[in-house]
């Protein structure tokens, strides 16, 4: 009876250990197998959702990186003894770190040491996990072929490096989490949903066995107002004059005037190397005495205030003192008896006395009125880091009886570029404040998360009558002022110029020579229906840093390549094609392009030559296309060509070319005909 029993508890016994296996999956006491296996689970990183730019442009993305491995244990003797030499080929036409021998040696020696986590190749691309996935013995899957593929990293990339850089920022979790930029703002959308996996720990330590509990959610994407051609126009020219000044700084924002969407921002700050950098956020975060770009709010005031009208006259003189402080005039100048409104344009100083005697006794309503127009207050962007402008008030600490004048020709007051060019573009949209806004949309997929509208600030910061006042000054600068030299050839521009001494890095004023300049230049264009608003903004030391010279022709490269490859500045040539009466002006080039754009566009033409340069004339409803013969060893004709075509037949003989101006070449320096000779530069003059 005894015996039964213990024949039966054994039996019941190894009943239970069976069903124990069968239900963890592992082999039992009763078996020479290993133990149970540990596992765990762990979150599944989403991939991030990219930044992208107005015409989705990947500015941010995302890129998996795999770390491939195998278990070579899994795959049937038969199957691996049949096909692990073709799989050995695979790999070794993929990676030739191995030959196809090695690597069958590799995986024929992991399996027979029982290793299931063999190590294959590390940071793999998704397409070479995906061809991985297509070779003999792969192509079975994880759990009959082995492969094991989804040990991921994701990094994030800025395809355009240095631009945009700090605005796009970042977020890390390194000591203490830190979100900078468009990266920080929207960091909730990006991140997507974490998903949960399983790791089981073997010899080498925790793997993932692929097994996924709950699906990660990617992030959603961000759709910015930037148009990436604007951003590398303004970029290439704030950096080119960046260096020729040896500048400390600068910055560039450009604005849609209607909906205050920013299009580019710009902020380079020189670093120890010699070289540019997007270090901060300078348009948004620093603030300065804005200068003479502040006569434009006094202005505004003044006549709202009905103080006085832009064709009073005032005399100017070469300085002008209040209680013992003397502010200066440009070069001492001396203008004579002028109206207020050429004062304006000629940036003078005589502005501090207009609203010195307009409001003294009253400094409170001149301030009280800046502030009615949205200056001295934070605009509220969704980036962090704005600062907070400086705006001294009578009967603070900070007052005193010369703030009044020197704050009216935009010292005793700070503010940022941003918040500067915001006043600005809402002269040019008739008086609408707008705030200024960096993001579009917010998308998953074709789903839209979240669209942004323009965000009104105020409707109307003061009366059209003063608005039509100041809009005939802005223009007055750019044709009688400060700024008559910067006008575009192809539209007109409204601006103001400024130039403000600013503290050095110790915190002091410099000496002769070495004071440090802010030169500013800030309007839009074009004038009649104003599309973009732009500042631009540098900070310099040496002589002959004015906002003009300096940030003016930066302001007016900017606009006019804007207005270069801008499609709504221009009529369709082909409109109405079919009533051409006259064959349109076109450049000299390649012939293949040419013909290309004549036939888009419907333009009637006809062809003399199959030469691959041609120069063209313009006859009757026709464009006529001539050989222009390019010879070797001697200096091609290129006036009347692109920069572009230019550039590539001045290279093919050898020679340099170094381009001034825009639009065609009309003058190069060596004569056509002339012998070409190798290293030699020849300068083109576009216009």
């Amino acid at each position: 009876m005894a015996i039964y029993i213990g024949f039966v508890l054994v039996m019941l016994l190894v009943l239970f250990k069976t069903v124990t296996i069968q239900m963890e999956g592992r082999t039992g006491m009763l078996s020479d197998s290993e133990d149970k296996i540990p596992t765990r689970v762990i979150k599944r990183a989403p991939r991030r959702g990219e930044i992208l730019d107005i015409n989705f442009t990947p500015l941010v993305t995302s890129i998996a990186y795999y770390d491939i491995h195998m278990d070579p244990t899994v795959v049937k003797e038969e199957i691996f003894n049949d096909q692990i030499s073709d799989l050995a080929k695979g790999l070794a036409k993929m990676y030739t770190i191995r030959s196809a021998r090695e690597w069958e040696n590799y995986i024929r020696t992991g399996r027979k040491r029982g290793n299931r986590y063999l190590k294959i190749k590390n940071k793999a691309s998704n397409d070479e996990r995906r061809m991985l996935a297509q070779l003999p013995i792969y192509n079975l899957g994880r759990m009959k072929g082995g492969l094991i593929d989804n040990d991921v990293t994701i990094i994030r990339k800025k395809p355009y490096n240095e631009l945009l850089r700090r605005t796009l920022g970042y977020v890390s979790t390194d000591g203490r989490v830190l979100k900078v930029g468009l990266e920080g703002a929207y960091d909730s959308y990006l991140a997507g949903e974490f998903g949960e996996e399983i790791e089981q720990k073997i010899s080498t330590g925790w793997k993932k066995t692929g097994q996924i509990i709950k699906e990660a959610v990617e992030g959603a994407d961000i759709v910015t107002s930037i148009d990436i051609e604007i951003q590398e126009v303004a970029h290439s020219e704030l950096l080119k004059q960046l260096q020729t000044h040896k500048a400390k700084h600068g910055c560039v924002v450009v604005m849609d005037v209607k909906t205050g969407f920013v299009k580019a921002i710009v902020n380079l700050a020189l670093g120890s190397d010699g070289n540019y950098y997007e270090s901060y956020n300078l348009a948004i975060g620093t603030k300065e005495v804005p200068g003479s770009t502040f006569k434009l709010a006094s202005l505004m005031a003044g006549l709202e205030d009905q103080k006085f009208s832009i064709y009073d006259k005032v005399q100017t003189a070469p300085k002008y003192t209040f209680y013992k402080s003397t502010l200066n005039e440009a070069h001492g100048q001396d203008h004579g008896k002028i109206s207020i409104k050429h004062a304006f344009e000629l940036s003078s100083n005589v502005i501090s006395k207009v609203i010195n005697e307009a409001y003294k006794g009253d400094e409170q309503a001149f301030v009280n009125r800046i502030k009615s127009f949205g200056l001295g207050d934070k605009l509220g962007l969704d980036l962090s880091g704005e600062a907070t402008p400086t705006l001294y008030e009578p009967g603070t600490k900070n007052w005193s009886g010369i703030s009044l004048p020197w704050l009216s020709v935009g010292y005793e007051t700070q503010q940022t570029p941003l918040q500067t060019l915001t006043f600005y573009n809402a002269v040019a949209n008739n008086g609408k404040l707008v705030r200024p806004q960096f993001v579009k949309q917010i998308k998953r997929g074709a789903e839209v998360v979240k669209d942004f509208k323009p965000y009104v600030l105020n409707p109307q910061i003061c009366s059209n009558k003063t608005l039509r006042d100041l809009k005939v000054c802005l223009e007055g600068v750019m044709k009688n002022g400060t700024g008559r030299r910067l006008n575009s050839s192809y539209f007109e521009i409204a601006g103001k110029t400024g130039t403000a001494e600013i503290l050095n890095d110790d915190m002091r004023y410099g000496n002769k020579g070495e004071k440090k300049y802010l030169a500013s230049f800030v309007g839009y264009f074009p004038v009649e229906d104003p599309i973009y608003s732009c500042i631009v903004s540098i900070a310099a030391s040496g002589e002959n840093i004015y906002g003009a010279s300096v940030s003016g022709t930066v302001f007016s490269a900017i606009a006019n390549k804007v207005y270069a490859t801008s499609l709504q500045y221009h009529d369709a040539v082909n409109e109405n094609a079919k009533k051409i009466k006259e064959a349109p002006i076109s450049k000299n080039g390649s012939l293949y392009d040419l013909v290309m754009v004549l036939n888009k566009l419907n333009v009637p033409y006809s062809k003399h030559t199959d030469s691959e340069w041609v120069s063209t004339v313009a006859s009757g409803q026709k464009v006529e296309l001539k050989k222009k013969e390019i010879k070797k060893g001697v200096v091609p004709n290129v006036i009347g060509m692109t920069a572009k075509d230019a550039i590539y037949i001045i290279e093919s003989v050898g020679m340099r070319a170094e381009i001034k101006g825009y639009g065609v070449v009309y003058k190069q320096s060596y004569s056509p005909g002339a012998p070409a000779f190798n290293g030699g530069v020849i300068e083109l003059m576009l216009k």
